[in-house]
């Protein structure tokens, strides 16, 4: 089915269209579609009435999408496809200067609109970093709170495996399609989450890893948690960046310390020395952190 015209297609339908053919993150056609609405953005990339350069990487994608092969794609997943008017949109989103075009989402969406915690770290921790993750996820878990994190393995894992473990819901935000297990290993581990909680992506489900896609989602992560945690990071650190996203959208930012002489600790340390993350030791003083900052 070749798109001719959007005159036949509701904006559910148009955004779907978009999702499936443009990158994440991708500042401009984030901020045209925020401003002007899908249907009009289709409307004017079919009508050639942008620049060429600004949609010659994406027209004919877009003039070749057939919107109910895109949507029966994502059904087929199990999953479903949430734009901004779902009652279970993470609004924490919209305030990123690139939102999502849409989200697909597996398991339980209302995971994405409950009080969470995003917990971070080192894909090679330490044994103490692995133990303080599982314990500040079951304690957050106890009360209530989602536990957000990467899939990644290290403390991504060990944050979702602790709240699973405490029957708590988790949500791993991949950088790859739902469809995709990345890391392999993870795969049991992305199935429970499916059915304890979520997995998310700005991805169509059959879409691999790329780098530039990783640092992308982290700002998903920022945006959709109430706070975010870093246990262990190195001083040059995806995690890092998840902190830092987290503060520009001034949402509570906490570091776990370490050992001064652990590498593994001296992102965390950089982040308290530069007053970007507040000095946690305990989940009482990260509830206190918390409560006082919103």
């Amino acid at each position: 089915m070749y798109i001719q015209t959007p005159a036949f297609l509701t904006p559910f339908e148009a955004r779907a269209i978009l999702f499936s053919c443009i990158e994440p993150g991708h500042f401009f056609w984030s901020a045209e579609i925020a401003a002007h609405g899908p249907l009009k953005v289709l409307e004017s990339i079919l009508s050639a009435s942008y620049p060429a350069e600004k949609t010659k990487a994406i027209a004919t994608s877009i003039r070749a999408a057939d919107v109910g092969q895109i949507l029966y794609e994502i059904e087929k997943a199990g999953a479903k496809f949430l734009t901004p008017e779902h009652e279970h949109w993470p609004e924490g989103v919209n305030q990123l200067v690139n939102p999502p075009i849409g989200l697909v989402v597996k398991g339980d969406s209302t995971c994405l609109i409950t009080d969470s915690l995003a917990i971070v770290g080192s894909r090679k921790p330490t044994n103490y970093g692995a133990n303080v993750a599982s314990e500040f996820a079951r304690g957050f878990s106890d009360l209530g709170w989602t536990i957000i994190s990467g899939g990644a393995y290290g403390i991504d894992s060990y944050a979702h495996r602790a709240t699973l473990q405490a029957n708590g819901r988790s949500i791993a935000v991949l950088a790859t399609g739902i469809e995709v297990a990345y890391p392999k290993s993870n795969l049991n581990l992305f199935n429970e989450m499916s059915a304890h909680g979520a997995l998310i992506s700005e991805l169509m489900p059959h879409e691999s890893a790329m780098p530039s896609r990783f640092l992308v989602r982290n700002r998903l992560i920022a945006s959709i948690a109430k706070a975010t945690l870093v246990v262990e990071a190195a001083y040059k650190s995806g995690s890092l960046r998840t902190a830092h996203d987290a503060a520009e959208l001034l949402r509570p930012v906490m570091a776990i310390p370490g050992p001064i002489n652990s590498a593994m600790s001296q992102g965390c340390h950089r982040l308290i020395s530069e007053r970007a993350a507040e000095l946690i030791t305990s989940v009482a003083d990260a509830v206190e952190f918390i409560g006082a900052n919103q």
